[in-house]
């Protein structure tokens, strides 16, 4: 099975080229002016009509208000919205009324205990991303998941590895866990914020290595 790959963060029309021509399927675009990453609704607007219809646009949202989500929504009309803070089953599912866009919930995982309380999402979302606990920040921080935690555990709910990959690391994270989805922003930049080509090739590369393992 061919690895699905996000490449998050990403501000402007260089960065997502870049991901396209690597292979990536997915781009992230962070609207939380907290990130070093924020885009404006405008720029992430102006960047999801520039993106190519190879990529998926997943809109990236932290504990926003009701208002602020419908007009994310309204103006981005992204393929995806993720929610990478506190929101709760019954937002989600009160948010998926109102969209076509799918609907991916970030967790930072813990203990073994997260995986078994992401089934309240069940039927809720169409994807969980696994991300490291959130710091200062809910993610992007570049902290690694523990990856034997997700090691022949049996998902109920289709699922991704996100927190501390790189194109040095992923093939091994991979082995490990069997990620359907690889996400990854910190890991392919040069300063926080500032992606960098080369790493966003090295990346996609390596994950095409180990699906053709």
């Amino acid at each position: 099975m061919r690895t699905q790959i996000k490449i998050c963060g990403l501000s402007n029309e260089a960065a997502i080229d870049a991901a396209a021509k690597a292979g990536a399927t997915h781009i992230g675009l962070v609207h939380y002016e907290k990130s070093p990453r924020h885009v404006s609704l405008e720029l992430a607007t102006a960047l999801r009509m520039r993106t190519p219809p190879s990529l998926k646009v997943v809109l990236l949202l932290v504990n926003a208000e009701p208002e602020l989500t419908q007009k994310a929504l309204d103006m981005v009309r992204p393929d995806v919205v993720q929610f990478h803070g506190g929101e709760t089953p019954e937002w989600l599912n009160l948010v998926s009324q109102h969209t076509d866009a799918h609907i991916w919930k970030a967790l930072g995982l813990k203990n073994r205990q997260t995986l078994i309380n992401a089934d309240k999402y069940d039927d809720v979302v169409d994807m969980v991303l696994y991300d490291a606990p959130a710091q200062t920040l809910p993610g992007g921080t570049g902290t690694r998941v523990d990856w034997s935690l997700l090691t022949q555990f049996e998902h109920r709910i289709p699922w991704g590895l996100a927190g501390g990959l790189t194109p040095d690391n992923v093939a091994d994270a991979l082995c490990a866990t069997r990620a359907p989805l690889v996400d990854v922003s910190s890991g392919v930049e040069s300063a926080p914020g500032v992606k960098d080509m080369d790493k966003i090739a090295a990346f996609c590369q390596a994950v095409r290595a180990y699906d053709k393992a």
